[in-house]
């Protein structure tokens, strides 16, 4: 309840157990009543569980929420996964957006689903919302297809694409790049890092608030990038973390060509945060910003709060 008595509308969050989920359900507890979804509810931040894979699930979670407003994070985002087994990632990524686009239009829900770079084959210098997919990898191809069946069964429905985010979980066993990073560092790994792959970053807490505002802001519809408003390699990203965590720049190496098995990814993926500007009061931040606020460990807080 909001302090004049009226009921907050619901906000179901699907794969809240990842590392973005739990910056999302905290960015939203002022404005929604979150409830936190997830295949695996072992974790006790998780309120229920559903398997987007399963429409069944789907429907059963709907009925017993009645969300007004979903965010869809959960997917297989691990590209190289994505590249060895492509039958499961058009389960999850593709088929199990599907599951969930069309619950959304039974119950009348609106939707936010997050799609990434990987959409675009990176040969351009820069890329806006209207631009046509050109996906390279079965990941991208999946996503790509989500967005159309998405756009099409939703008309207002709100897809944010992301080139890279950034941020500390504070949690274990999550997706967090900067986490990963700091584990391998602590035990003295050279990680080796991309001179070749540019992205604009996003920091976690940021692209969080964007999703909120959209969310509550009914005239916003479509596809929208998310990113910073410059960008920056692979190796100048994992070279400024290092040294903004205290950690020897010779545990940076330069990678000039892809190691054998990786799966496709495009050279750049520079997501102008154009529609953005015009829809959310957050502004895009810059590359340092980005990278500062990636450095914080999140607050902690109660789960259910």
């Amino acid at each position: 309840m909001t302090a004049h008595g009226i009921a907050k509308p619901v906000l179901l969050i699907l794969g809240a157990r990842g590392f973005l989920g739990r910056f999302a359900a905290a960015a939203a507890e002022s404005s929604f009543r979150v409830i936190r979804a997830d295949r695996d509810i072992s974790d006790p931040a998780t309120d229920i569980r559903i398997d987007i894979t399963d429409p069944a699930s789907v429907s059963a979670g709907f009925l017993s929420v009645m969300p007004s407003a979903v965010l869809l994070l959960a997917a297989i985002s691990d590209i190289d996964r994505c590249e060895r087994d492509p039958a499961v990632a058009q389960r999850v990524n593709l088929e199990g957006a599907v599951h969930v686009a069309n619950a959304c239009a039974t119950h009348g829900a609106r939707l936010l689903f997050t799609s990434t770079g990987a959409v675009f084959d990176g040969t351009q210098p820069e890329y806006r919302e209207a631009d046509p997919p050109t996906p390279l990898s079965v990941y991208g191809c999946t996503k790509a297809d989500a967005e159309a069946a998405i756009c099409s069964a939703l008309p207002a429905g709100i897809v944010v694409r992301v080139s890279l985010v950034l941020g500390r979980s504070g949690q274990a066993g999550t997706n967090s790049l900067v986490d990963g990073l700091i584990r391998r560092w602590q035990a003295q790994d050279v990680v080796s890092a991309s001179t070749t792959e540019a992205r604009n970053p996003i920091d976690a807490p940021t692209l969080a608030a964007w999703f909120v505002e959209l969310l509550q802001n009914r005239d916003a519809s479509g596809i929208f990038h998310a990113g910073s408003t410059g960008m920056m390699t692979r190796l100048e990203i994992a070279q400024a973390l290092a040294q903004g965590l205290g950690f020897p720049e010779s545990l940076v190496r330069a990678e000039t060509t892809p190691p054998p098995g990786r799966a496709p990814r495009g050279a750049r993926q520079f997501l102008i945060p154009e529609r953005i500007a015009q829809f959310c009061r957050t502004p895009a931040p810059t590359c340092d910003e980005v990278l500062k606020r990636s450095l914080h460990e999140p607050a902690q807080g109660n789960p259910r709060a």
